[in-house]
């Protein structure tokens, strides 16, 4: 088995976007900022719509890209799925950034697009649904991810896919731990919708 591109995909995911981002536009960084989360949303809260929308197209691209790279070498299934997984990982864990990384929801999503679209877009419009409904990003995510396995056996219909995908959703569950409490204790932020100017 080559280990060489789930290596390679741990240390692209180890960049970490929200980070750099916000140092070239001068904001301050998400790490010790508002949530403290190295992620889109808190970058949302810090630098606002411009600046998140390119945290979150670098967090897709971490773990689009190491996959479609690694499907050019090999299209074993059960490497493909560990380059996915290393570069998920190495969003939350990242080893350029004393291992403090983000929640990994927008890097599973460019894994999910780069195994099989459709498993990608049928989980968007679960998020877009449930935050629409429930107004919760946290919880939208969270069904999102506990989702994906499902669509990927679905879809794929292999257990080399899907296993990893199993740990994934797991670990967002584990990175979203204070949300839960949160939303537990009826603290959690929600979704605030504008409304329209009269």
């Amino acid at each position: 088995m080559n280990y060489t591109l789930p290596i390679i995909a741990y240390l692209i995911g180890s960049i970490s976007c929200s980070v750099l981002i916000c140092k070239l536009a001068g904001l301050p960084d998400p790490r010790k900022t508002g949530s403290k989360n190295p992620g889109a949303t808190n970058v949302l809260r810090i630098g606002g719509k411009q600046v998140a929308f390119l945290a979150l197209l670098g967090d897709i691209l971490k773990g689009y890209l190491p996959v479609i790279m690694g499907s050019l070498v090999t299209e074993d299934p059960l490497i493909l799925s560990l380059v996915g997984l290393f570069a998920f990982l190495g969003h939350l864990y990242p080893v350029f950034f004393r291992f403090q990384g983000g929640k990994g929801v927008a890097t599973a999503a460019g894994v999910y697009l780069a195994l099989a679209w459709p498993v990608a877009l049928n989980l968007i419009g679960i998020w877009l649904i449930t935050a629409f409904l429930l107004r919760f990003s946290s919880i939208a995510s969270l069904t999102a991810a506990i989702s994906a396995p499902v669509l990927i056996e679905v879809y794929l219909q292999d257990i080399s896919y899907t296993l990893p995908c199993i740990l994934i959703a797991t670990l967002i569950f584990w990175r979203h731990r204070a949300n839960l409490l949160r939303l537990k204790e009826g603290t959690e932020s929600r979704i605030k919708l504008k409304r329209p100017r009269q």
